[in-house]
Formats: structure tokens, C-alpha cells, sequence
């Protein structure tokens, strides 16, 4: 039995959505199909409702089609449960013993929640987590201010503002009835099956503290109108209709600002994402917290990574970006294009006061500690300004990016903008004239280390062209357009036409927010050239007038670009990353790579040069290496021009044309290296996933990477993988190095050099829980292929030691030395075309 969300049209009564279902299901001609819509009592339910709960028992494909297909109907989808795990961390736990091994832990199928629920922002794994004491001597601080008062917010309450007129929306674990620290609590609704709107964790509490609290831990607007929504229970439970219900009413009160301090991986739940663009559609201003899953890149949570969604991330008292806080880039746009930047702007979230769960302060870390200071700081923000039309989403942002402090030393997928500055934003938004403006405002590929990794590697002729995704902001209007094309104007004094750009855009700019995805290449002239070239992108904004007035509002903005041009490098030192064969979760379930992860079971982070890689591509950028990304199928680039294709954790299928094209890429002195990954049946139904959103059990797309289409990729040279699992310690060049969860080679060239080690049988341990040792496991393969100027290969059967997400707790320094072997392996294969050629000899 399923629960199933059918999304409608538009907003209907109860009775139509049943009879709409009913005609549907009746034209599926499954007259034995038993179902029944879920009652749903909360405050919406006297309200029309674009979305109904259905539970079918033993649905088939063509009873959802049927629904689907129904004129009224939009989308079915599977009913989602989250869980947040909230938990108190008094004291750190204790250390593992030093002779811990990785061993001990006991296999079976994973039953967990995590990558498909929205979870709290809270530090560490739990839901939210306590400030310790440390045990260390330091010096006091007589009486800590509170936050609200460091960010100035009493510069404008003695301006007589303080909140007043705003309704401020809390989603969280509900607030007790007589909290001494409220004033202005204008209504609390229960939107879960507890018949309770109390708070029975604390956290709702203390994010409704940090966001109005009038006394011992002031919030920032006490005077705001709050409103209460309770959609997780004392258990942590929560169900995406009840969200959807508790945003429908929240549209229906005509709440103001929202602040959501939850967050997951999953941008493609698309009754939620489709309801956030409803909310803000409808001029509701949602902050949220941007993840705790830092300092990984890549890792952003949804919605807080949505164009119209203030994003927030987290920094400590001393404006240093706070470990946890959770890296750009989006990752929505892979492998095709690159992502956005995010956070949005950053603020404190490590070690904050408010309010305790029935009465004094508390401290607490996170971003979803962040997220309520910019709640806070917004809801104090709008009810400064005198005519409130002019403050929507889309302005809001405006005034907080613009005004944003921006910390030294830092990029801006860890900052965003900068800090919150609420009194120059205050400034701003008290003169604001609705406007387009860009995020970034601005691209400058020589500014470093803000504009990493832009900054990181010059551009040149040939190379793949430089994408960078720029958010247009609409503060005219929810719904826009761009009039007519961007247009590249070049500096010629500044050796702009040495340089081309191309730029591609959002037809329509809704809500408040659209793209600009502007492409930069070297004109051939400027082959041999090196030197900086400039010029701007204008683009030109129209919106409708509000108001019934008529006509159209227009805004034109420049987007300055600057770019360091280098001569196209020779072919040796170019390698060229495989992006295109490189899946993630969302949609599919891909595992993760270390089977040790069992905490966090999916691939989601990417797995791009500047995410979960990032390391590995630093260290190939210091040796002198240029680092290109191909994000197209493998017949789509010049071969002649890389020295090096590098397959990290492939996924993805390949083309028989690209098989054909590689083999003769190779043949004309194209190096190839792979990094594989696990592939194992047997494991793979061992470790199937038990989505607690759908209730079904997920059996993975594939292994670590997929490699029988790896082995179709190479089976020419006579080569293959194994579906073999292992792991263990070992030595390879006086390096110590850990094997993580790889497979082994199977097959490889006589004439090749095959470099094996002894490593435990993991799929052993995963499937029967016994332990064995294989002596001479085949892991590291280097080749020269035969043909006069042919390239080199070279197969390596695990990617964890060169990606960032894999590392444990006190694995950096074997992180650096397994990135130090990766140019080796190019090296080795050098020394095996020397070997070659001497043997010809």
C-alpha cells in the first residue's frame, strides 16, 4: 500500500478533487484497484487545495498514468516521510581506541532516510545540537551580547523599529502557549497527527527566539506578528503533504517572511520545489539554511538553493566560514553546465543564543541557527520601509546581497555575498527603486580567491569554453522577460575581441528570478597571445506594472567581464575531466563509492572537478597541469588537443560511437586513466535502500561506478575490471595507502605492468559477515598501447582516496599522499613507454 500526492491544476474543493480522482481511476478499467482519499484534518482543510492524499493498495504503472492523464491532474507522486534525528550532544563522545579497526562494524540492508528527507540544519547529526564547555582555560567575556545586538538591530529599534506589521512564519517543532520571551504570537497551528502545538524538542522555540523574542536572548523583531506552524512531531516525523497544506495556509494568511531551517539534497521533489515557487510567486520572502554538510563543496540542501530562496550559511564570532556550513556549487545543472553561486550570504550560526524551551537562553550551532538571524534581520528590514509594495523576494535579496560584507580570504561558494550587514541593508532598501540586478554582479576570472575557481586556471584558445551561471534578480516584478538579446560588448582597448563570448538565458524570468549562462572562449588569434581582455554582457529587463497600471517596467544592467588569456598550452599538460558519464542522486539511486559511508548511502554531491574533487584538482593545477571539463558525449572534443582523458567513478553508459572514437583516440596518443569503483550484483541487492519516503525498497542503478560498460569501453586493449569487492591498507611507493570498498582487474595486457596487493574480500564481509585476506589482488594496471605514437592507459580500481566526501576523520594527510600518485600514474606510464621503447630496441 502506497500513499500517493495528486497535485491538480488549480485550487478545487474537496468534492471536485474526489470526483476528478474518481473519474480518472475508473477510466484505468481496474475495477478491483482499492484506494481511498486520507482525510487531512488541520486548519486548510476548510479551504480549497490543489493537491489531494490518496491511498492505493497495489497501484499499477497504468492506474497512475490513467490519473496522469486526466485534464485536472498535474503530477503523481509518491508520498515523502521525513524524519529529523534531534538529539542532545552534552559531551563529545569518546575517541575510538587506537587500535580500532575499520572492520567492526556488522553488515546488513541500510534502512535509512536521510539522503530523501528534508532534515534540520542543526550542527552535527542530530536535529540541533547544544553548545558544550570546553575543558580548556580561556579568558571570559563578562556578559556575551546577543546576536540581534552585534548585527545592530538595536540601531534600529531606537528608530522605532521593531518588527510591527510583518507576519513571520516559523515551520518548525511549534512553540508553548505562555513562552514568557512572546508578545505577539498571533497563531499557533498544529499541522501534524500529534494532537498538540506545543513544543516538546526546543527548537521551534529557539528559532521563533532568535527571530522575536522580546526579552534575556532578544530576537530581532519583537514586535512581528508570529505565526506558529508545527509540521514535525516529537518523533521528528514529518510528511510532505502536511508541508504542502501548511504552505497553502501560510499563502492564505498572506505571511510575510518564512523561515525554514530544514533542508535536503533532493531539488527534484517536485511538489515541494513547485510549492516554493508558489509561496514566493505569492510574495512570501523564505529564508532557509543552506546545509551543514561542509566543508565538502557540492553540498548544498534544497530549497535553499532555489533562485528565489534566501539561502544562508553559517560563520563564527570571528567571521571565519564555520566548518559545517555546507559549499556551492549548485549541482542542479550538471553535467551540461555549471552551477550557481550559493550560499546566498552568510551570518553567525555557531554558538548563538535564544530562547530555551520554556523559558532562559540557550546556545546553538548551525545553519539552521543562521537561517533564523536572516528570518530575524528581514522581518526587521521590511517593517522599516513605508511603502511595503517595493519589498518582495526578489527585492529583499537585492538589499542583502548588495549590502553584504564580504570576508577576506574567502570564495564565493563559502560566502556567497558576504556577511550580513543589516544597517547598510537597511540603507538600501529605504532607497530602493525596483530594478534587475545579477548574482554574481560581476565576473573577474583574475580575483583571487574570491572568484574560485574561475580564478584558478587562465583561459586559451581551444580550451573548453569557461560557463559561468549568473542568477538575474527581477525586483520589478514576480513574472519578467529579457528584451530582445544580452548583448557582448569587448573593450578593444582592452583586447576584448580576444575573447568570445555566448550567452543563453531564461525565456521567462519567474518567480522574481531567472539565468544568464554566459560562455567564454579565446578567439583563434589569440592563440599564441597572453594578456588580460575585457568587455560587458548588457542585459535589459521588462515587467509587467503592477497595480492594473499598464505597460512595462525596464531595467538594463551590465555584467563587467575580465579573463587572463594564456597561450594554448602544450598537449602534454592538458588533461580532460569526464563529466558527462558522471551521474548522481537526484533522480537515481547511485551508492556511494566506500560502503564504510553507511550513514549517508547516495552519490549526490556530484562528483565534479570543483565539488567532491576539488582536491584532486588543486593538486593537478599546482603541478602545472591545465584542467578542462567535458560535459558532452566523448565524440564532441578534439582529441589532438588533450594529452590525457581522465574517467573518475563513471556511471553512465556509453555510446558506441564513443567507444569507437576513444580506441582511435588512443591510437593517435591519447592517454586514458580510470579511476572504477565496486560493482557486485550480489552486493548491490544486499545493500538495496528502504526509502522511508515512498515505503519501497531501492535497488541501486549501479555499483561504485558502472563497470560493465567500463569494460565494454576497454575490452579492445583486452582488458576489464572484476566484480570483485575489497579493501584494506597497504604500501605502494612508501606511501600508505587505503584501499576503500575498489574492485580488482580482471584481465590486462601480458606486455602491461600489473601492480597487485593483498586486501581483504569486502563483498565477503557484506554478503556472508566472514573475514578473508586475498593475497595478490590485482588493483593497479599500466599499459603502453602498441601503435607508433599511440597513448597510454592506465586502470586504478578505486576513486575514494581522490574524493573529498570519502575522507575519514584523520585521512587527510592519506587524502594528499593519494592525490600525490595520481600524476604518478601519468608518470609511471611514462616510464612504461621508456620500458616499451627499450624493448623494442
Amino acid at each position: 500500500c502506497t500513499e500517493y500526492i495528486i497535485g491538480f491544476t488549480g485550487y478545487f474543493s474537496a468534492k471536485a478533487r474526489s470526483l476528478y480522482i474518481s473519474s480518472a481511476l475508473r477510466n484505468a478499467g481496474d475495477g478491483a484497484l482499492e484506494w481511498h482519499i486520507v482525510p487531512r484534518e488541520n486548519p486548510a482543510s476548510d479551504f480549497p487545495s490543489d493537491f489531494e492524499l490518496v491511498h492505493i493498495r497495489q497501484a499499477s504503472a497504468s492506474s497512475l498514468l490513467t490519473l496522469e492523464d486526466h485534464p485536472y491532474i498535474k503530477r503523481v507522486t509518491p508520498q515523502r516521510k521525513v524524519f529529523r534525528m534531534l538529539k542532545y550532544f552534552p559531551s563529545p563522545e569518546p575517541a575510538a581506541p587506537c587500535n580500532a579497526t575499520r572492520g567492526t562494524q556488522k553488515w546488513q540492508s541500510w534502512q535509512s532516510s536521510r539522503p530523501f528527507r528534508r532534515t534540520s540544519l542543526s550542527l552535527g547529526s542530530g536535529f540541533w545540537h547544544a553548545t558544550g564547555r570546553h575543558s580548556s582555560r580561556r579568558l571570559l567575556r563578562a556578559i556575551p551580547r546577543h546576536v540581534a545586538q552585534i548585527l545592530q538591530a538595536d540601531v534600529l529599534w531606537q528608530m522605532g523599529h521593531t518588527g510591527s506589521g510583518v507576519k513571520v512564519a516559523v515551520f518548525d517543532t511549534g512553540l508553548s502557549e505562555k513562552h514568557p520571551h512572546f508578545k505577539n504570537v498571533k497563531e499557533r497551528t498544529n499541522w501534524t497527527n500529534e494532537k498538540t502545538l506545543d513544543d516538546g524538542l526546543g527548537h521551534g522555540t529557539f528559532v521563533a527566539g532568535v527571530i522575536a523574542s522580546m526579552r534575556e536572548c532578544q530576537g530581532f523583531a519583537p514586535d512581528s506578528e508570529l505565526h506558529i506552524f508545527r509540521v514535525f512531531t516529537n518523533n521528528q516525523v514529518s510528511y510532505t503533504s502536511w508541508f504542502l497544506d501548511a504552505f497553502n495556509y501560510a499563502i492564505l494568511k498572506k505571511i510575510d517572511v518564512l523561515n525554514l531551517s530544514i533542508g535536503g539534497p533532493d531539488f527534484m521533489d517536485h511538489p515541494f520545489v513547485d510549492k516554493v515557487w508558489e509561496l514566493t510567486a505569492n510574495r512570501v520572502i523564505m529564508v532557509s539554511a543552506i546545509g551543514n554538510d561542509g566543508p565538502l563543496y557540492g553540498t548544498l540542501n534544497n530549497p535553499a538553493d532555489q533562485m528565489d530562496v534566501i539561502g544562508v550559511g553559517g560563520i563564527d564570532f570571528e567571521d571565519n566560514i564555520a566548518r559545517f556550513s555546507s559549499r556551492g556549487m549548485t549541482t542542479w545543472e550538471l553535467p551540461g553546465g555549471y552551477g550557481r553561486v550559493k550560499p546566498d550570504i552568510v551570518t553567525y550560526g555557531s554558538g548563538v543564543r535564544g530562547s530555551g524551551m520554556k523559558e532562559g537562553c540557550r546556545s546553538l550551532s548551525g545553519t539552521s541557527v543562521a537561517s533564523p538571524v536572516v528570518a530575524g534581520a528581514v522581518t526587521l528590514l521590511a517593517s522599516t520601509v513605508l511603502n511595503r509594495e517595493l519589498v518582495n523576494p526578489a527585492s529583499m535579496k537585492q538589499a542583502l546581497i548588495a549590502s553584504a560584507r564580504r570576508l577576506p580570504g574567502v570564495n564565493m561558494f563559502e560566502q556567497g555575498h558576504g556577511k550580513l550587514d543589516l544597517i547598510r541593508a537597511y540603507q538600501i532598501l529605504n532607497s530602493y527603486r525596483p530594478q534587475a540586478s545579477l548574482s554574481p554582479s560581476y565576473i573577474d576570472l583574475t580575483e583571487c580567491p574570491y572568484m574560485w575557481p574561475y580564478c584558478s586556471q587562465p583561459i586559451y584558445y581551444g580550451g573548453m569554453p569557461t560557463i559561468v551561471n549568473v542568477t538575474i534578480l527581477n525586483g520589478m516584478g514576480v513574472t519578467g522577460r529579457i528584451v530582445d538579446k544580452p548583448i557582448w560588448q569587448p573593450y578593444l582597448p582592452q583586447n576584448g575581441d580576444h575573447i568570445d563570448v555566448a550567452v543563453s538565458y531564461s525565456p521567462v524570468l519567474w518567480p522574481w528570478a531567472g539565468y544568464l549562462a554566459v560562455s567564454i572562449s579565446v578567439a583563434k588569434k589569440a592563440a599564441s597571445w597572453e594578456g588580460i581582455a575585457q568587455g560587458h554582457v548588457m542585459v535589459t529587463v521588462a515587467s509587467p506594472a503592477e497595480n492594473d497600471v499598464g505597460g512595462e517596467l525596464t531595467s538594463t544592467v551590465k555584467l563587467p567581464i575580465k579573463v587572463k588569456i594564456v597561450p594554448t598550452p602544450p598537449r602534454s599538460k592538458r588533461v580532460l575531466w569526464d563529466q558527462y558519464h558522471n551521474l548522481r542522486y537526484p533522480p537515481g539511486y547511485f551508492p556511494r563509492d566506500n560502503l564504510r559511508m553507511k550513514n549517508d548511502p547516495l552519490d549526490w554531491n556530484g562528483d565534479h572537478i570543483h565539488t567532491n574533487f576539488r582536491d584532486m584538482y588543486q593538486h593537478l593545477r599546482s603541478m602545472g597541469y591545465f584542467v578542462e571539463v567535458l560535459g558532452a558525449p566523448i565524440t564532441c572534443f578534439d582529441a589532438s588537443q588533450y594529452g590525457t582523458l581522465l574517467m573518475v567513478d563513471s556511471e553512465e553508459e556509453y555510446f558506441p560511437e564513443e567507444i569507437t572514437k576513444l580506441r582511435r583516440d588512443i591510437d593517435n596518443g591519447l592517454s586514458l586513466i580510470i579511476f572504477s569503483d565496486w560493482y557486485n550484483t550480489s552486493v548491490m541487492r544486499k545493500v538495496k535502500f528502504y526509502d522511508e519516503n515512498t515505503r519501497q525498497w531501492w535497488m541501486p542503478d549501479t555499483g561504485g561506478a558502472n563497470v560493465p560498460a567500463l569494460n565494454d569501453l576497454i575490452s579492445v586493449w583486452g582488458m576489464a575490471f572484476s566484480d570483485g569487492l575489497y579493501e584494506g591498507d597497504f604500501t605502494l611507493a612508501d606511501h600508505d595507502m587505503y584501499y576503500a570498498s575498489g574492485c580488482s582487474i580482471a584481465r590486462f595486457p601480458e606486455d602491461g605492468i600489473v601492480i597487485a596487493k593483498n586486501l581483504k574480500d569486502q563483498g565477503l564481509e557484506v554478503l556472508k559477515q566472514e573475514t578473508a585476506v586475498v593475497e595478490g589482488v590485482p588493483i593497479l594496471g599500466l599499459y603502453q598501447t602498441p601503435s607508433d605514437g599511440g597513448g597510454r592507459i592506465a586502470l586504478y580500481g578505486d576513486s575514494n582516496c581522490i574524493d573529498d566526501s570519502h575522507r575519514q576523520k584523520g585521512e587527510l594527510s592519506f587524502v594528499r599522499v593519494c592525490l600525490h600518485r595520481l600524476p604518478a600514474v601519468a608518470d609511471a606510464c611514462s616510464l612504461l613507454g621508456t620500458i616499451e621503447k627499450r624493448r623494442r630496441r
